[in-house]
């Protein structure tokens, strides 16, 4: 095992040469293969072409694009060189890229294209609206923005167009040339290098979701990486052969493990989806063997099949309500490690024949061998669905800062669990409940934080901060975060978030969230509903409307919300269940701070946007005005004026 992704590099290149394709990315409707070959290479000289732009040992580069094979050569080019890589998420504002790129301290920012490159050269608002020049102005340290996408930026023979003129811009090609040169006067350098790279030496900043404040940045070493993606290799056994779509943004830990990670560790090959929209439809091409979703992304999916299901023929609808059950029959059987009869078999055989292949290949899950989800809890209802479909799906338990800590094995999968310990991880609960863990695979500390690192440890424990427990079969169930646990007036306590991942199962509800306090006798929600579904729905009963507002609020989609709360009542315990709720007029929205970049909620500052709302939800109002500022990607900003209905549940 090497301790450094640049030595793993350098041995797949001497493995597979050209013989074996790295990766492979969609452009203009044809999938363009890489061989290890060309990653080598293309690391290489990009390498020390950011060497002879003045990049030295333990610099920042911080990357600010889409999944794409350049984000890869580009994170390999800076670990060679023994830089440290931050990755920024491709949909950040100018404010937000600014505090990532002044935080780590970066030097060189490697950019996808001319959306991520104007960040950089125009003017902008912040939230509050106060102009601010552009960030090239504001970051005293960058030194080069390179992008690596020239369309709207270079015209005709590369020539720079308009205000793209600029000294501080560089193409990803003309780093390439320059890395050539400096080949010319250096032969050997990049061998050397690889070969300097040191396992304890900090290779990525990672930053934290950031639910309860400003991110920090988590420090990853080489070796602690490396360790982490052969520990899940050993439970998972991943090939040379698998296939994988990167479409996670690697700014994001999870994808820098199963994406880039796994990618050199074994030489599977990593698919690029052409643009972030046909994401569905490149997997659906490529039939990976392994597939990661966020929670989010398993709920989307369930949410799409079911409304495709009720827009489909009554025919289809009920094959697929006869079929369902068995699939649960079997599934359930599966989960709880019993035999499934000859009998069951063939009725779930036929399912499949019938139904099920034709569904998984639709969404491309049919050649799916390992599904993950991690990052949230996902509901058991989702997790029972999927495996009832037949897709054997996992999920993982972790954080940024310790890394891998549970995985389900194949032949012990429980829905309402994490797993057991990965190897080389301990686990305790202190007296409240709190999740502990030691491991040699824990993150180096935050940079240029020690105090707050300092606050994450009991002697050589880290505290994770989430509520859970260990069943009697060595499982680690995750309940919530321990600072989002309520109590209701009388003492009891509840977990929004086992409410809301319930709500999130239903096809027409896309958020929610559950809200509750020492100081109220019962619990509330606002929800998000799904606009497409819920569009659809009320297109089939010729329900007329205009904007997400209007349909919201229409009193038949209250009705059918209603019913969904409902449905989760009936699995909570009485002095739990939802009493009233209002179904919001606008999505949460990362860009309006609500939801953090990898899209969980950020619940305290949501209860203060929409303090009026959750008062109006414990009064007696039926029905109030609203003014609510949004944010658009460019960083202007507006404000919606509506009214909202506040419901009871009957």
């Amino acid at each position: 095992m090497f301790d450094t992704a640049a030595k793993y590099l350098r041995h797949n290149y001497l493995q597979y040469g050209d013989k074996k394709v790295a990766m492979r990315v969609k452009d203009m409707g044809i999938w363009q293969s890489y061989t290890w070959k060309d990653y080598y290479e293309k690391a290489k000289y990009f390498s020390l072409g950011l060497i002879s732009l003045g990049l030295e040992h333990g610099d920042k580069v911080a990357i600010l694009g889409e999944n794409k094979p350049e984000w890869y050569w580009a994170e390999l080019a800076a670990g060679a060189a023994g830089a440290v890589v931050t990755g920024i998420f491709v949909d950040c504002l100018p404010t937000e890229v600014k505090y990532y790129v002044e935080n780590s301290e970066s030097k060189f920012v490697v950019a996808h294209d001319q959306e991520q490159v104007d960040k950089f050269l125009n003017p902008y608002k912040d939230r509050e609206g106060n102009e601010h020049p552009p960030l090239k102005e504001e970051l005293p340290l960058l030194k080069k923005v390179i992008f690596w996408d020239s369309k709207g930026i270079l015209g005709y023979e590369g020539i720079p167009i308009g205000d793209y003129d600029d000294p501080i811009l560089m193409s990803f090609e003309q780093v390439l040339e320059l890395g050539k040169e400096y080949e010319k006067v250096h032969p050997g350098s990049f061998e050397e290098n690889i070969e300097k790279t040191s396992g304890e030496d900090i290779g990525l900043f990672m930053y934290t979701s950031g639910t309860t404040g400003l991110p920090k940045a988590a420090m990853m070493q080489n070796r602690t990486s490396q360790l982490t993606n052969k520990a899940w290799d050993y439970i998972d056994k991943w090939s040379a052969n698998e296939q994988y779509v990167s479409f996670l943004p690697p700014a994001w830990v999870t994808e820098q493990g199963l994406g880039i990670g796994a990618n050199l560790l074994t030489g599977m090959e990593v698919n690029f989806p052409e643009e972030p929209e046909t994401v569905l439809e490149n997997i659906r091409e490529i039939g990976p063997g392994i597939l990661f979703w966020g929670p989010a992304n398993w709920e989307n999916v369930s949410r799409m099949i079911q409304a495709k299901i009720i827009d489909t023929s009554p025919l289809r609808r009920l094959l697929y309500h006869i079929c369902l059950p068995i699939g649960y029959k079997v599934g359930d059987l599966r989960l709880a490690a019993k035999r499934v009869g000859w009998f069951w078999q063939f009725l779930y055989w036929l399912a499949n024949m019938v139904v099920f292949r034709a569904l998984k290949d639709k969404v491309g899950l049919s050649k799916v061998r390992i599904a993950y989800s991690a990052g949230s809890a996902i509901s058991p209802d989702i997790f029972r669905y999927f495996q009832a479909l037949g897709v054997k799906l996992k999920q993982l338990y972790g954080s940024t800062e310790m890394g891998l800590v549970t995985i389900h094995p194949d032949d012990d999968v429980r829905p309402e669990t994490c797993g057991p310990l990965m190897p080389g991880y301990e686990c305790r609960l202190d007296s409240d409940g709190e999740i502990m863990v030691r491991s040699e695979m824990l993150f180096a500390g935050y940079y240029k934080k020690p105090e707050a690192t300092k606050e994450k440890y009991r002697g050589d424990w880290y505290t994770s901060g989430d509520f859970g427990h260990i069943d009697e079969h060595g499982h680690l169930i995750c309940i919530d975060r321990m600072d989002h646990l309520k109590e209701l007036r009388g003492g009891r306590k509840f977990s929004p978030q086992f409410a809301e991942i319930r709500l999130r199962f239903s096809p027409y509800i896309k958020g929610a969230l559950v809200v509750g306090s020492e100081d109220r006798d019962f619990v509330t929600t606002i929800i998000n509903t799904d606009i497409e579904n819920v569009g659809r729905w009320a297109e089939a009963r010729r329900i007329p409307y205009t904007t997400f507002s209007d349909l919201s609020q229409k009193p038949e989609v209250i009705k059918l919300v209603e019913g969904e709360i409902r449905r989760v009542n009936r699995s909570l315990p009485e002095w739990n269940r939802i009493k009233k709720f209002v179904n919001l007029h606008k999505e949460f929205d990362a860009d309006d701070a609500e939801l953090t970049r990898t899209r969980k909620l950020r619940r305290d500052f949501i209860e203060e946007r929409y303090g009026y709302l959750i008062e109006a939800l414990y009064g007696d109002k039926a029905e109030l005005q609203v003014e609510a500022p949004i944010t658009y990607r460019d960083g202007r900003t507006g404000t919606i004026i509506t009214s909202v209905k506040v419901n009871t549940v009957e």
